[in-house]
C-alpha cells in the first residue's frame, strides 16, 4: 500500500511524498522531473516487490509542496534531498532521477557518495548548457502566465511519451503540473540551462543503472553513450519503443530493473553498513 504525506525539512519547505514498501526493504528515492510530482512514479510504486522501501517525493515549488521564491538550482534540490533523507531516518540509499532530476540524482551521488547505495538515471541528458531545445523551451515558457493552460501541458507532456499510459494517470500528473507556478517552470529550467554537466564536476563512484527509451526526442543516444563513459560503473538498458518517460510507458519493467538494481547494490553493500 502506498501511504502519502509530508514532511517540513531544514532547508525550509515542507514536501508531499509517497511511500511504499516494507519498512526492512533497501530504500529507494524517486526524483521527478521539472513540473512533475511524486505522482510521476505512482505506476511504479505499486508494482515494487516488498524488499524495496521506495520514497517518492514532490520536489519544492512544485505539485502541492512549498513554493520558496529561490533555490530551484540542481543542488539545491539535491540538498532537499538529503534533508529528506534524514527526515525520514535514511541513512544511505538507492536514488532515482528522471530527466532534469537525473541532474539532482548525480549532483546527490556526488555530494553524498557514502549515503548513495546506488543512481538510477531515467531519461538523462549528458549536458544542457547549450541545449537549444531547452533554451526554445525557456523563451516558450517566459511567454506564458498563472495559472499555466493544460492544454499548453497536454502537449507539452504528449511529445514525451510514445506509448500510451492510463487516462488517469495522465490527467493526474497533468493536473499537478498545472499546480506549478510559472516561475517555478522558468527558474527550474534556467537553473538546468547554467548548471554544468555533474560529471564535469566530479567522479561518480555509485553503481549506476541507465534507463533510456530510444525514442526519447530530449536525450538522444549519443548522451547515453557519454554517460556511460563518464561514469566507470554504469550499465546502460535501453526500452525500445519508449520514449522519454520509460516508467510511465513501461512501469513493470522499470520497476522490475529497479528492485533487481536495489537487490544487487545491498547485497554488495558491506554488512557493517546499515542500509537504513
Amino acid at each position: 500500500m502506498t501511504i502519502v504525506a509530508s514532511v517540513a525539512l531544514p532547508t525550509g519547505v515542507t514536501l508531499p511524498y509517497a511511500e511504499h514498501g516494507d519498512a526492512s526493504g533497501v530504500p529507494i528515492i524517486l526524483l521527478h522531473g521539472p513540473t512533475d510530482s511524486w505522482r510521476s512514479y505512482e505506476l511504479v510504486l505499486e508494482l515494487l516487490p516488498v524488499s524495496v522501501h521506495a520514497f517518492a517525493l514532490t520536489q519544492r515549488g512544485h505539485g502541492d509542496a512549498d513554493r520558496p521564491p529561490g533555490g530551484y538550482r540542481p543542488e539545491d534540490f539535491a540538498a532537499d534531498a538529503a534533508a529528506f533523507m534524514d527526515a525520514v531516518g535514511v541513512d544511505a540509499a538507492v536514488v532515482a532521477g528522471h530527466s532534469g532530476a537525473s541532474y539532482t540524482a548525480q549532483r546527490f551521488a556526488l555530494a553524498h557518495p557514502d549515503r548513495t547505495l546506488g543512481l538510477v538515471l531515467i531519461g538523462t541528458p549528458y549536458a544542457l548548457r547549450d541545449n537549444p531545445a531547452l533554451h526554445e523551451l525557456l523563451q516558450t515558457i517566459s511567454e506564458l502566465t498563472d495559472p499555466i493552460d493544460p492544454r499548453f501541458v497536454r502537449e507539452f507532456v504528449g511529445h514525451l511519451i510514445v506509448q500510451p499510459v492510463p487516462a488517469r494517470f495522465l490527467e493526474h500528473n497533468i493536473a499537478d503540473s498545472c499546480k506549478t507556478p510559472v516561475r517555478v517552470w522558468q527558474a527550474t529550467l534556467q537553473g538546468l540551462a547554467d548548471a554544468d554537466a555533474p560529471t564535469k564536476i566530479g567522479t561518480i563512484t555509485a553503481p549506476t543503472l541507465i534507463l533510456w527509451g530510444d525514442h526519447d526526442e530530449i536525450c538522444p543516444r549519443a548522451d547515453q553513450e557519454a554517460l556511460v563513459a563518464a561514469i566507470p560503473t554504469a550499465q546502460l538498458v535501453t526500452y525500445h519503443g519508449t520514449g522519454h518517460s520509460p516508467h510511465w510507458e513501461q512501469p513493470e519493467r522499470v520497476a522490475a530493473d529497479l528492485a533487481a538494481f536495489a537487490q544487487r547494490v545491498h547485497d554488495i553493500t558491506p554488512r557493517n553498513e546499515p542500509v537504513a
